[in-house]
């Protein structure tokens, strides 16, 4: 503590360049956040998918579907414990622009594979009663003010009704929560016989299985009898970890994590030669003075102590900042309107963030540290 007024001096020496320095950490430190958080929003689902559950599509592509006649032939595998399905809708509730996953599942069966879903026990029971009824996410029902018992007009696109009805109403039953964060609560879940007696076309046809498998480590071997079971049928089938399924849903888009990867790469070489800059010429600019600390009896440890903790507390300082600032923004939520509904920074990205900025400081403050540390008084006192 003795040795603050000293740090402080060096910063009031020129108060225009810390504070821009220390600025320039900060707004890096707030970009790091924010493309933290776009990386969690595009991957969302990768890191807490199961994996006891396989994922399978028909070969040719997601959008082709597979027959309701499968699940019986996929309970019979080996390996296999559970199985339930999904149906993409991909109606419009009010403007194309509300997009929002609307899925036909089997409710009771969705609801076992799915342990992460929170849902209350008199909604659950509620909507397995209800044909018509709809189980919708935390987050879609908080973006569009929907309560339990609201009925939710959806027009669809694909699924036309028998006659050429387009319009679907649906009443909401449940609203559920995520066991962890990172599930997705952005889904609206309604009973596929609804949508399968009331379609006009695509008969026991469903978009993909979820299967659970009794053994992860065998997720390999229960795959590739799965796919066995259907080859040379009219409807052959890709089989693959739900991880896998999700991982490359979001690759989609892009390889999000390597794009911010170089995004923050250059951003962070770039600060480190600022920051670099601004403890160098600190040092050369005070050369007589730390030649005179030396002769009152500093150390070359304690000079280069000084100058370390003169970067570690201007870099510091900016990073805390830029990261706390981003904590706090990113908590209020998506700011797209629904675009991200999973946006979040989580506490790994908090730590490495943290790591970022002292390894920031350290590099860019070693130098010139050096430098002062092997600083001799009678060569820095003769510049003068």
């Amino acid at each position: 503590m003795k040795y603050l007024p000293l740090l402080f001096a060096g910063f009031r020496r020129k108060r225009l360049r810390s504070f821009f320095t220390a600025a320039s950490v900060l707004i890096a430190f707030l970009l790091y956040g924010f493309l933290g958080a776009v990386r969690q929003a595009f991957s969302a689902g990768v890191e807490v998918s199961g994996l006891d559950r396989l994922m399978m599509i028909n070969k040719i592509s997601l959008i082709q579907p597979l027959p309701y006649s499968y699940l019986d032939r996929i309970l019979g595998v080996q390996g296999v414990t559970e199985v339930t399905h999904g149906t993409w809708f991909g109606g419009i509730y009010q403007d194309p622009k509300n997009f929002f996953p609307q899925i036909a599942v089997d409710p009771e069966s969705f609801l076992r594979i799915y342990p992460e879903m929170l849902v209350p026990e008199e909604q659950k029971i509620a909507w397995l009663q209800d044909r018509q009824g709809a189980l919708v996410g935390r987050a879609t029902a908080e973006r569009f003010g929907w309560k339990v018992g609201d009925r939710i007009p959806i027009q669809a696109t694909v699924w036309i009704k028998r006659g050429g009805d387009r319009n679907w109403e649906f009443v909401i039953d449940g609203i559920y929560d995520a066991r962890e964060k990172g599930f997705d609560t952005t889904q609206f879940l309604f009973h596929y016989d609804y949508l399968n007696e009331s379609r006009q076309f695509w008969k026991d046809l469903v978009g993909w299985y979820v299967i659970r498998i009794a053994n992860p480590d065998e997720a390999v071997i229960v795959t590739r009898r799965l796919d066995e079971e259907f080859t040379n049928s009219s409807y052959e089938t890709r089989t693959a970890s739900e991880k896998a399924f999700a991982q490359a849903f979001a690759n989609q888009v892009g390889d999000i994590g390597a794009i911010l990867r170089a995004i923050l790469s250059a951003v962070f070489f770039t600060l480190l030669l600022v920051a670099g800059n601004t403890a160098a010429q600190s040092v050369r600019e005070r050369t007589a003075e730390l030649a005179i600390l030396k002769t009152l009896g500093f150390s070359n440890l304690q000079v280069l102590g000084l100058v370390l903790a003169e970067s570690l507390l201007l870099v510091g300082t900016g990073g805390a900042l830029g990261l706390a600032l981003a904590v706090a923004i990113i908590s209020r939520g998506d700011p797209t309107g629904g675009f991200l509904p999973l946006f979040f920074l989580s506490g790994r990205d908090v730590a490495l963030g943290a790591l970022l900025v002292a390894a920031l400081a350290l590099a860019s403050g070693l130098l010139p540290a050096l430098t002062a540390m092997r600083l001799r008084i009678v060569e820095a006192l003769r510049r003068v």
